[in-house]
């Protein structure tokens, strides 16, 4: 946890904030703060500062702070990814608000397991909290906006376009396809399938609507590990 990320709920009265339960075990046992200290925090989607422990009574953590800066800017690419195994996609979510991406997808494929749109791993608010994990990782507050498309066809050809906007589109797809692109610094939509990968006719859509298929050396990477490797190849990380 490199920064206390404030609810707007935690406030108590002008800069006077309150620690939740875990954030306040973070502070006594790892971060081992005392009275008087200071320490980075931020209130979620609005700014940062520095705060400063106030007291710590009865197991509460009180700190005054205020906003005084931006969080960082955020990455310009949108994520389309193939539902993952449930334990894999709660690592790929910290990892994709960590670096920054504030948009993604969830969509179906072929080979997405049916079972993994029952999972209980998909509601809303343990999707938020793994969310919450990569800002807190990164010291940013901007919460990413996470969608799921459990329909693959009607979502890409009803709802793709007007969602990713402007910019280029990637598709990560092994083959004879061109190598990725590196360091863009625009606008820009990354598409990630399964671990077994796109069948042809989802890659044929995909096309239609934009997207280039490109290979990213001879490996076939898993989903977590292709993921910050194909956004760290791709953009230029701000």
């Amino acid at each position: 946890m490199n920064l206390f990320l404030l609810h707007p709920d935690q406030r108590l009265e002008g800069d006077l904030w309150r620690l939740d339960e875990r954030q306040s075990a973070h502070a006594r046992t790892v971060l081992k703060l005392a009275e008087g200290d200071r320490c980075r925090a931020g209130v979620l989607n609005d700014g940062l500062g520095e705060a400063r422990i106030e007291s710590m009574k009865n197991n509460e953590i009180t700190l005054s702070f205020k906003v005084d800066s931006k969080p960082p800017a955020p990455l310009p690419l949108n994520l389309v990814l193939a539902l993952p195994r449930p334990k894999m996609l709660k690592r790929l979510l910290i990892d994709a608000a960590s670096l920054g991406i504030k948009r993604i997808v969830l969509i179906n494929a072929w080979k997405v397991d049916k079972s993994y749109w029952r999972t209980p791993n998909l509601k809303a608010g343990l999707l938020r909290e793994k969310l919450l994990l990569g800002l807190e990782q990164a010291g940013d507050t901007v919460l990413p906006e996470l969608i799921q498309a459990p329909r693959f066809r009607p979502f890409v050809e009803d709802e793709l376009d007007g969602w990713a906007g402007p910019g280029a589109r990637y598709l990560a797809h092994p083959g004879d396809h061109p190598a990725l692109p590196h360091e863009q610094a625009g606008p820009a939509t990354l598409a990630i399938g399964p671990e077994g990968g796109w069948t042809p006719f989802e890659v044929e859509l995909l096309q239609e609507h934009g997207f280039r298929a490109h290979r990213f050396g001879t490996r076939i990477l898993r989903v977590e590990t292709a993921l910050p490797a194909l956004v760290g190849a791709l953009m230029r990380l701000p």
